[in-house]
Protein backbone atom coordinates (compact mmCIF):
# COMPACT_ATOMS: atom_id res chain seq x y z
CA UNK A 1 0.00 0.00 0.00
CA UNK A 2 1.59 3.37 -0.78
CA UNK A 3 0.60 5.71 2.23
CA UNK A 4 2.82 8.51 0.79
CA UNK A 5 -0.04 11.16 0.75
CA UNK A 6 -2.50 9.23 3.01
CA UNK A 7 -4.33 12.28 5.13
CA UNK A 8 -3.50 10.99 8.73
CA UNK A 9 -4.83 13.71 10.31
CA UNK A 10 -7.94 12.87 9.30
CA UNK A 11 -7.95 10.21 12.03
CA UNK A 12 -8.96 13.12 14.57
CA UNK A 13 -12.73 13.15 12.73
CA UNK A 14 -13.13 9.58 13.66
CA UNK A 15 -12.82 10.33 17.17
CA UNK A 16 -14.72 13.10 16.82
CA UNK A 17 -17.54 11.05 15.26
CA UNK A 18 -17.32 8.36 17.93
CA UNK A 19 -17.30 10.42 20.43
CA UNK A 20 -20.77 12.06 19.57
CA UNK A 21 -22.50 8.67 19.07
CA UNK A 22 -21.42 8.04 22.70
CA UNK A 23 -18.20 5.85 22.15
CA UNK A 24 -15.71 6.33 23.58
CA UNK A 25 -11.52 6.46 22.77
CA UNK A 26 -9.67 3.02 23.55
CA UNK A 27 -7.00 4.84 25.24
CA UNK A 28 -6.88 8.13 27.10
CA UNK A 29 -6.13 11.07 24.53
CA UNK A 30 -2.71 12.41 26.49
CA UNK A 31 0.27 10.62 27.04
CA UNK A 32 0.10 11.50 30.79
CA UNK A 33 -3.50 10.17 31.20
CA UNK A 34 -2.15 7.00 28.88
CA UNK A 35 0.45 6.24 31.16
CA UNK A 36 -1.68 6.54 34.27
CA UNK A 37 -3.70 4.15 32.82
CA UNK A 38 -0.89 1.85 32.10
CA UNK A 39 -0.21 2.45 35.53
CA UNK A 40 -3.03 1.17 36.74
CA UNK A 41 -3.42 -2.12 34.72
CA UNK A 42 0.21 -3.49 35.08
CA UNK A 43 2.32 -4.71 37.96
CA UNK A 44 3.97 -2.33 39.72
CA UNK A 45 7.30 -3.53 39.41
CA UNK A 46 6.83 -4.18 35.53
CA UNK A 47 5.33 -0.46 35.33
CA UNK A 48 8.58 1.20 36.54
CA UNK A 49 11.07 -1.30 34.63
CA UNK A 50 9.53 0.91 31.58
CA UNK A 51 8.45 4.20 33.30
CA UNK A 52 12.13 4.45 35.17
CA UNK A 53 15.44 5.62 34.64
CA UNK A 54 19.01 6.09 35.66
CA UNK A 55 18.12 8.01 38.72
CA UNK A 56 15.82 9.83 36.07
CA UNK A 57 17.29 13.23 35.63
CA UNK A 58 18.16 12.51 32.02
CA UNK A 59 14.67 11.52 31.60
CA UNK A 60 13.08 15.15 33.04
CA UNK A 61 15.94 16.84 30.36
CA UNK A 62 14.77 14.68 27.45
CA UNK A 63 11.43 16.46 27.77
CA UNK A 64 12.40 19.92 29.25
CA UNK A 65 14.87 20.25 26.39
CA UNK A 66 12.58 19.90 23.81
CA UNK A 67 11.00 23.66 25.07
CA UNK A 68 13.99 25.34 24.20
CA UNK A 69 13.23 24.88 20.29
CA UNK A 70 10.06 26.09 19.33
CA UNK A 71 8.26 25.80 16.04
CA UNK A 72 7.89 28.78 14.24
CA UNK A 73 5.18 28.74 12.19
CA UNK A 74 4.45 30.42 8.33
CA UNK A 75 1.21 32.03 7.18
CA UNK A 76 -0.37 31.37 4.19
CA UNK A 77 1.27 28.76 2.63
CA UNK A 78 -0.80 25.93 0.79
CA UNK A 79 -0.81 22.58 3.08
CA UNK A 80 -3.62 21.78 1.52
CA UNK A 81 -1.74 18.40 1.01
CA UNK A 82 0.67 16.76 3.10
CA UNK A 83 3.95 14.86 2.26
CA UNK A 84 5.15 13.07 5.33
CA UNK A 85 7.54 10.84 3.58
CA UNK A 86 11.11 10.29 4.43
CA UNK A 87 14.50 8.09 3.16
CA UNK A 88 16.33 6.30 5.47
CA UNK A 89 19.45 4.34 4.41
CA UNK A 90 17.96 4.99 1.16
CA UNK A 91 14.90 3.86 0.89
CA UNK A 92 12.03 6.03 1.05
CA UNK A 93 9.68 5.54 4.31
CA UNK A 94 5.82 7.03 4.20
CA UNK A 95 6.48 8.65 7.50
CA UNK A 96 9.39 9.33 9.88
CA UNK A 97 8.13 7.21 12.29
CA UNK A 98 9.52 4.13 13.54
CA UNK A 99 9.23 1.80 16.95
CA UNK A 100 12.35 1.94 19.20
CA UNK A 101 13.51 -1.34 20.49
CA UNK A 102 11.92 -1.91 23.57
CA UNK A 103 12.94 -5.22 25.21
CA UNK A 104 10.65 -7.63 27.11
CA UNK A 105 7.60 -6.47 26.00
CA UNK A 106 5.46 -9.93 27.64
CA UNK A 107 5.51 -8.02 31.05
CA UNK A 108 3.44 -5.57 29.51
CA UNK A 109 0.81 -7.68 27.45
CA UNK A 110 0.91 -11.64 26.70
CA UNK A 111 1.20 -11.24 23.03
CA UNK A 112 4.03 -8.84 23.41
CA UNK A 113 6.43 -8.27 20.42
CA UNK A 114 3.99 -9.93 18.46
CA UNK A 115 1.11 -7.51 19.02
CA UNK A 116 3.40 -5.00 18.01
CA UNK A 117 4.03 -6.30 14.55
CA UNK A 118 0.86 -6.72 13.88
CA UNK A 119 -0.05 -3.47 14.68
CA UNK A 120 3.03 -2.14 12.96
CA UNK A 121 2.09 -3.64 9.55
CA UNK A 122 -1.53 -2.53 9.95
CA UNK A 123 -0.73 1.00 10.61
CA UNK A 124 3.02 0.53 8.27
CA UNK A 125 5.37 2.02 10.64
CA UNK A 126 8.93 0.12 10.28
CA UNK A 127 9.77 -1.99 13.85
CA UNK A 128 13.15 -2.25 15.95
CA UNK A 129 13.22 -5.53 17.66
CA UNK A 130 15.36 -5.88 20.39
CA UNK A 131 17.64 -8.74 21.46
CA UNK A 132 15.66 -9.22 24.54
CA UNK A 133 12.34 -10.09 23.31
CA UNK A 134 9.86 -12.42 24.17
CA UNK A 135 9.85 -13.61 21.28
CA UNK A 136 11.81 -15.36 18.11
CA UNK A 137 12.98 -12.93 15.69
CA UNK A 138 11.49 -14.70 12.98
CA UNK A 139 8.31 -15.33 14.40
CA UNK A 140 7.89 -11.48 14.78
CA UNK A 141 8.90 -11.25 11.48
CA UNK A 142 6.71 -13.37 9.84
CA UNK A 143 3.41 -11.46 12.00
CA UNK A 144 5.56 -7.87 10.63
CA UNK A 145 5.44 -9.21 6.64
CA UNK A 146 6.82 -7.11 4.22
CA UNK A 147 6.71 -4.31 6.85
CA UNK A 148 10.56 -2.84 7.14
CA UNK A 149 11.78 -4.09 10.22
CA UNK A 150 15.17 -3.49 11.60
CA UNK A 151 17.23 -5.64 14.27
CA UNK A 152 18.57 -4.14 17.43
CA UNK A 153 21.96 -6.34 19.34
CA UNK A 154 22.91 -5.93 22.64
CA UNK A 155 26.36 -6.68 21.56
CA UNK A 156 27.70 -9.99 23.76
CA UNK A 157 31.16 -10.77 24.29
CA UNK A 158 31.18 -13.88 22.56
CA UNK A 159 31.54 -13.14 18.54
CA UNK A 160 30.28 -16.73 17.48
CA UNK A 161 26.97 -15.28 19.30
CA UNK A 162 27.54 -12.07 17.81
CA UNK A 163 27.93 -13.78 14.35
CA UNK A 164 25.03 -16.18 14.80
CA UNK A 165 22.36 -13.40 15.82
CA UNK A 166 22.95 -11.09 13.11
CA UNK A 167 22.86 -14.17 10.19
CA UNK A 168 19.41 -14.98 12.10
CA UNK A 169 18.37 -11.58 11.65
CA UNK A 170 19.18 -11.09 7.87
CA UNK A 171 18.15 -14.20 7.14
CA UNK A 172 14.75 -13.83 8.52
CA UNK A 173 14.27 -10.59 6.32
CA UNK A 174 15.38 -7.60 8.57
CA UNK A 175 16.53 -5.08 6.65
CA UNK A 176 19.72 -3.49 9.00
CA UNK A 177 21.16 -4.19 12.47
CA UNK A 178 20.94 -1.70 14.78
CA UNK A 179 24.16 -2.04 17.37
CA UNK A 180 23.19 -0.71 20.71
CA UNK A 181 26.35 1.17 22.39
CA UNK A 182 25.38 2.38 25.72
CA UNK A 183 24.73 -1.03 27.42
CA UNK A 184 27.89 -2.10 28.82
CA UNK A 185 26.85 -2.70 31.57
CA UNK A 186 23.38 -2.56 33.28
CA UNK A 187 22.93 1.26 35.06
CA UNK A 188 22.12 2.28 38.93
CA UNK A 189 18.37 2.00 38.73
CA UNK A 190 16.71 2.94 41.67
CA UNK A 191 13.28 2.08 40.70
CA UNK A 192 14.70 -1.44 40.16
CA UNK A 193 16.68 -2.56 42.48
CA UNK A 194 13.85 -0.82 45.10
CA UNK A 195 11.93 -4.06 43.72
CA UNK A 196 14.68 -6.85 42.96
CA UNK A 197 13.57 -6.42 39.55
CA UNK A 198 15.00 -7.29 36.52
CA UNK A 199 12.44 -9.94 34.43
CA UNK A 200 15.45 -11.47 32.65
CA UNK A 201 16.78 -12.93 36.22
CA UNK A 202 13.30 -14.82 35.92
CA UNK A 203 14.15 -16.31 32.44
CA UNK A 204 12.23 -13.41 30.15
CA UNK A 205 12.78 -11.46 27.26
CA UNK A 206 15.44 -14.49 26.43
CA UNK A 207 13.30 -16.37 23.28
CA UNK A 208 16.32 -14.48 20.94
CA UNK A 209 18.81 -16.81 23.23
CA UNK A 210 17.38 -19.80 23.76
CA UNK A 211 15.92 -20.32 20.15
CA UNK A 212 20.43 -19.44 18.92
CA UNK A 213 21.77 -22.67 18.50
CA UNK A 214 25.66 -20.83 19.34
CA UNK A 215 23.89 -19.71 22.82
CA UNK A 216 22.55 -23.48 23.91
CA UNK A 217 25.46 -24.84 22.67
CA UNK A 218 26.86 -23.67 26.20
CA UNK A 219 24.26 -25.00 28.12
CA UNK A 220 24.17 -28.50 29.75
CA UNK A 221 20.15 -28.94 29.05
CA UNK A 222 17.88 -27.17 27.20
CA UNK A 223 17.15 -24.03 28.24
CA UNK A 224 13.46 -24.84 29.22
CA UNK A 225 15.00 -27.77 31.64
CA UNK A 226 17.11 -25.80 33.72
CA UNK A 227 16.06 -21.98 33.86
CA UNK A 228 18.28 -21.17 36.44
CA UNK A 229 21.45 -22.08 34.20
CA UNK A 230 20.10 -20.41 30.89
CA UNK A 231 19.68 -17.42 33.01
CA UNK A 232 23.26 -17.92 34.31
CA UNK A 233 24.84 -17.97 30.95
CA UNK A 234 23.04 -15.58 29.56
CA UNK A 235 24.34 -13.11 32.23
CA UNK A 236 27.73 -14.01 31.38
CA UNK A 237 27.87 -13.37 27.81
CA UNK A 238 24.82 -10.52 27.91
CA UNK A 239 27.46 -7.19 28.35
CA UNK A 240 30.51 -6.57 26.35
CA UNK A 241 32.19 -3.52 28.41
CA UNK A 242 35.72 -4.38 26.27
CA UNK A 243 34.21 -3.75 22.85
CA UNK A 244 36.31 -1.23 21.20
CA UNK A 245 35.88 1.06 17.46
CA UNK A 246 37.87 -1.77 15.72
CA UNK A 247 35.24 -4.43 16.99
CA UNK A 248 33.27 -3.38 14.64
CA UNK A 249 34.85 -4.56 11.55
CA UNK A 250 33.93 -8.23 12.89
CA UNK A 251 30.13 -7.49 12.59
CA UNK A 252 30.49 -5.45 9.23
CA UNK A 253 32.25 -8.74 7.68
CA UNK A 254 29.14 -11.19 9.23
CA UNK A 255 26.31 -9.40 7.54
CA UNK A 256 25.42 -7.71 4.06
CA UNK A 257 22.51 -5.55 5.94
CA UNK A 258 23.13 -2.12 7.12
CA UNK A 259 25.01 -1.05 10.58
CA UNK A 260 23.35 1.60 12.54
CA UNK A 261 24.95 2.89 15.86
CA UNK A 262 22.28 3.51 18.85
CA UNK A 263 23.39 5.83 22.09
CA UNK A 264 25.35 8.17 20.25
CA UNK A 265 25.84 11.57 21.36
CA UNK A 266 28.78 13.33 20.57
CA UNK A 267 30.06 14.68 17.24
CA UNK A 268 33.37 12.45 17.33
CA UNK A 269 31.66 9.69 18.36
CA UNK A 270 29.81 9.59 15.21
CA UNK A 271 32.87 11.10 13.38
CA UNK A 272 34.26 7.76 14.28
CA UNK A 273 31.13 5.93 13.66
CA UNK A 274 32.08 6.83 9.54
CA UNK A 275 35.26 5.74 9.88
CA UNK A 276 34.13 2.72 10.84
CA UNK A 277 32.13 2.02 7.55
CA UNK A 278 28.58 2.72 9.65
CA UNK A 279 25.76 3.26 7.82
CA UNK A 280 24.08 5.26 10.24
CA UNK A 281 23.26 6.40 13.94
CA UNK A 282 20.76 6.86 16.32
CA UNK A 283 21.25 10.03 18.64
CA UNK A 284 19.71 8.78 22.14
CA UNK A 285 20.50 8.36 25.76
CA UNK A 286 18.22 5.25 25.92
CA UNK A 287 15.35 7.29 27.26
CA UNK A 288 17.22 8.21 30.53
CA UNK A 289 17.60 4.51 31.66
CA UNK A 290 21.43 4.42 31.56
CA UNK A 291 23.39 7.29 32.47
CA UNK A 292 21.55 10.03 34.66
CA UNK A 293 22.69 13.52 34.51
CA UNK A 294 23.48 12.77 30.71
CA UNK A 295 23.12 15.40 28.18
CA UNK A 296 19.29 15.58 26.69
CA UNK A 297 19.16 13.52 23.68
CA UNK A 298 17.49 16.51 21.38
CA UNK A 299 20.36 18.62 22.77
CA UNK A 300 22.77 16.43 21.10
CA UNK A 301 21.15 16.08 17.87
CA UNK A 302 22.29 18.87 16.13
CA UNK A 303 26.30 18.33 16.72
CA UNK A 304 25.50 15.03 15.15
CA UNK A 305 23.86 15.75 11.86
CA UNK A 306 26.69 18.70 11.85
CA UNK A 307 28.98 16.25 12.06
CA UNK A 308 27.73 13.53 9.64
CA UNK A 309 24.91 14.15 8.37
CA UNK A 310 25.31 14.52 4.81
CA UNK A 311 27.03 11.27 4.99
CA UNK A 312 25.09 9.01 7.16
CA UNK A 313 21.50 8.56 8.16
CA UNK A 314 21.05 10.27 11.84
CA UNK A 315 17.73 9.39 13.61
CA UNK A 316 16.87 10.20 16.97
CA UNK A 317 15.40 8.83 19.86
CA UNK A 318 14.76 9.65 23.46
CA UNK A 319 11.56 11.78 25.14
CA UNK A 320 9.08 11.48 22.00
CA UNK A 321 5.80 11.67 23.30
CA UNK A 322 4.03 13.91 20.41
CA UNK A 323 3.86 15.49 16.92
CA UNK A 324 5.42 18.66 17.43
CA UNK A 325 8.16 16.60 18.83
CA UNK A 326 8.72 14.86 15.79
CA UNK A 327 8.93 18.06 13.73
CA UNK A 328 11.67 19.52 15.91
CA UNK A 329 13.84 16.52 15.57
CA UNK A 330 13.47 16.58 11.66
CA UNK A 331 14.08 20.43 11.68
CA UNK A 332 17.45 19.78 13.69
CA UNK A 333 18.13 17.06 11.41
CA UNK A 334 16.82 13.81 11.85
CA UNK A 335 16.02 11.71 9.07
CA UNK A 336 13.52 9.72 11.17
CA UNK A 337 12.33 9.32 15.13
CA UNK A 338 12.17 6.09 17.25
CA UNK A 339 9.21 6.16 19.80
CA UNK A 340 8.85 3.46 22.98
CA UNK A 341 7.10 4.43 25.61
CA UNK A 342 4.35 5.62 23.90
CA UNK A 343 3.29 2.54 22.19
CA UNK A 344 4.73 0.41 25.04
CA UNK A 345 1.73 1.97 27.59
CA UNK A 346 -0.84 1.08 24.57
CA UNK A 347 0.37 -2.13 24.46
CA UNK A 348 -0.09 -2.96 28.73
CA UNK A 349 -3.80 -0.96 28.07
CA UNK A 350 -5.06 -2.95 24.96
CA UNK A 351 -2.54 -5.12 22.98
CA UNK A 352 -2.36 -4.75 19.53
CA UNK A 353 -5.19 -2.15 19.16
CA UNK A 354 -3.65 0.43 21.66
CA UNK A 355 -0.75 0.19 19.83
CA UNK A 356 -1.99 0.94 16.47
CA UNK A 357 -4.03 3.26 18.24
CA UNK A 358 -1.35 5.14 19.87
CA UNK A 359 0.66 4.91 16.00
CA UNK A 360 -2.50 6.52 14.46
CA UNK A 361 -2.79 8.95 16.75
CA UNK A 362 0.86 10.26 16.44
CA UNK A 363 1.08 9.83 12.77
CA UNK A 364 -2.67 12.69 13.14
CA UNK A 365 -0.66 14.99 15.05
CA UNK A 366 2.54 15.09 13.25
CA UNK A 367 0.45 15.42 9.93
CA UNK A 368 -1.44 18.45 11.63
CA UNK A 369 1.67 19.88 13.54
CA UNK A 370 3.11 20.19 9.93
CA UNK A 371 0.31 22.12 7.88
CA UNK A 372 -0.71 24.46 11.08
CA UNK A 373 3.33 25.60 11.03
CA UNK A 374 3.04 26.36 7.31
CA UNK A 375 4.74 23.32 5.92
CA UNK A 376 3.15 20.72 3.34
CA UNK A 377 6.54 17.97 3.04
CA UNK A 378 8.63 17.14 6.56
CA UNK A 379 11.59 16.18 4.48
CA UNK A 380 12.02 19.93 3.88
CA UNK A 381 12.10 20.71 7.05
CA UNK A 382 15.21 22.97 8.20
CA UNK A 383 16.54 24.59 11.44
CA UNK A 384 14.14 27.79 9.66
CA UNK A 385 11.57 26.04 11.04
CA UNK A 386 12.52 26.99 15.02
CA UNK A 387 12.72 29.92 16.60
CA UNK A 388 15.16 28.81 19.04
CA UNK A 389 19.00 30.18 18.58
CA UNK A 390 20.57 27.40 20.83
CA UNK A 391 21.74 25.28 17.72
Amino acid sequence: MDRTNTPYGNHQFGIYSAGLKGELPILPLRYEDLEARAREVLDPAAYWYVAGGAGEASMAANRHSFDRYPLFPRMLTDVSERDLSTTVLGKKHATPLMLAPLGVQEILHPDAELAVARAAADVGVPMTLSTVSSYPMEQVKSELGDTTGWYQLYWPNDDELATSLVQRAEKAGYEAIVITLDTKMLAWRERDLEGAYLPFLQGKGLANYTSDPVFCAGLDKAPDEDVVATVKHWSQVYASPERSWSDLAKLRAATNLPLILKGVLHPEDALAARRAGMDGVIVSNHGGRQVDGSIAAIDALAGVVDAVGDHMSVLFDSGIRRGADVLKAVALGADAVLVGRPFAWGLACAGEQGVAEVLRRLLADIDLTLALTGHDRIDRLTRAALASTRY
